[in-house]
């Protein structure tokens, strides 16, 4: 093997690490989260684990564990009105109302009781990722597990409020996926996408498991871009896979949850998606009796777009909901 080959196998392998800890954090987000446990996760000593970390994903691991904390509660803030502060602060692992308060007003630059009320006459301005603890503009950082993370504009695009999606709310079953995942700005990017499907395709071509249409596509994003910095957000491009499926490098495993979601059905040209999601939440969904849940929504892809007519991409959005 030649040294190219062997130093890209060894970073493959410390990001497959690092992304079992990121999802460890996601699905333990309630508990403690200490470095000794999460190095235990990642199976490299306490003493290298914190670097390492940051190394790879570009922040601190307190850090991030807080920053993920914070975004939860406030997304929970705006989705569930009935719930107080404090009993979001709890749930999401704060020692007391008064440190959850102090954190969110470094975090987003306002209280999160006015957070909320912002959010209910539908300002979208966040401050976060904009200023550290200290007050601070935070700098621009580049990893090699985020690559570049400047900050990009992109046109917002808004569907008409009389425009209503067909929407079906089922239950959907436990799925084990296997995944490509990138982290910071993504909207608009079809080349990126392409990128890390081309990527999965590859491991998964290699090892008999691409099987339409019993393999579903699919891309969970795990991080709502009205509320984290778009340097920070998470996607993972997926593919289902038999549950004792082994993976290795930058391709990793997860589990999604089942239960009840809302079906968006769309056929879509590249720069509709953003509608599509704002149609689905926007106006079907506070019309619809449910709310959404905790779990991440995700889109699964049901063509080849390059094999339509007006090659468009068939689009199922899946938002996780439960009763209001």
């Amino acid at each position: 093997m030649s040294e190219f080959g062997r130093s890209a196998g060894l970073r493959e392998e410390y990001v497959s690490r690092i992304n079992r800890v990121i999802d460890y954090i996601e699905e333990h987000i309630e508990d403690e989260l200490s470095l000794e446990r999460l190095s235990k996760v990642a199976s490299f000593s306490p003493f290298h684990f914190h670097r390492i970390f940051k190394g790879i994903v570009g922040e601190p691991l307190n850090r991030f564990i807080q920053r993920i904390r914070l975004e939860k509660a406030a997304n929970r803030l705006i989705e569930n009105p009935r719930l107080t502060v404090t009993e979001i602060a709890m749930d999401y692992g704060f020692s007391s109302s008064s440190a959850f308060a102090r954190a969110f007003r470094e975090c987003f630059g306002t209280s999160a009781t006015g957070w909320r009320e912002k959010r209910k006459m539908g300002e979208t301005e966040r401050n976060i990722g904009k200023t550290n603890s200290n007050g601070e503009k935070d700098e621009e950082t580049s990893s090699p597990y985020t690559g570049d993370t400047k900050s990009q504009k992109w046109r917002r695009i808004e569907m008409a409020k009389e425009v209503k999606p067909k929407v079906d709310v089922i239950d959907v079953p436990v799925m084990h996926v296997a995944y490509v995942r990138h982290i910071g700005p993504y909207k608009g990017d079809e080349a990126l996408f392409e990128r890390l499907m081309s990527t999965l395709f590859r491991w998964a071509g290699a090892r008999d498991l691409l099987r339409f249409p019993k393999t579903k596509v699919l891309c969970v994003y795990h991080d709502n871009p009205d509320v984290t910095d778009e340097s920070r957000l998470r996607t993972s491009v997926c593919i289902t896979v038999p549950e004792e499926t082994e993976v290795g490098g930058e391709v990793g495993k997860m589990t999604l949850d089942g239960g009840k979601y809302a079906v968006g059905h769309f056929e879509l040209a590249g720069d509709e998606y953003e509608a599509a999601w704002n149609a689905l939440y926007g106006t079907w969904l506070p019309e619809s009796g449910y709310q959404p849940d905790d779990r991440p929504p995700f889109e699964m892809y049901l063509n080849d777009p390059k094999q339509h007519p007006e090659h468009k991409a068939v689009v199922d959005i899946y938002m996780p909901v439960k009763p209001l």
